[in-house]
């Protein structure tokens, strides 16, 4: 028997935004809130425990930002990947030096939070 990956939490300061930032990217909907003021967004017909694990942000007064030691990657499903860089820099996502040499096939962006992710280059199928 193995784990597997059921939810990722992120400290954030403002946890409403970057819910609604992360619910567009990501397509998901608020799954439910607990009383310190965490919000967990998952798929919406799946939600917690399905296939794809839920992302739970979680106020903090002392988050940690920019590159961090874990960071999220994502694809496209149905845009190509300049497409989809449109959108997430639409949605308030902006772009982040990391050190990347610029000959890279994806993006490092970060969220409104200055959370770095990366937009990868392959479309990958909508679950």
């Amino acid at each position: 028997m193995a784990c597997r990956i059921s939810e990722l939490v992120l400290d954030c300061a403002d946890a409403e935004r970057l819910a609604a930032f992360w619910s567009e990217v990501l397509g998901y909907v608020e799954l439910g809130r607990e009383a310190d003021g965490s919000i967990e967004i998952g798929p919406p017909d799946t939600g917690f425990g399905g296939p794809q694990p839920t992302l739970v942000l979680s106020p903090s007064s002392d988050p940690r930002t920019g590159k961090l030691p874990l960071h999220i990657d994502v694809n496209a499903t149905d845009r190509d990947q300049d497409a989809e860089l449109e959108r997430l820099l639409a949605l308030g996502a902006r772009p982040a030096d990391v050190g990347q040499t610029g000959t890279e096939n994806w993006h490092v962006l970060a969220d409104p939070e200055g959370n770095v992710f990366c937009l990868l280059h392959a479309r990958l199928q909508h679950p």
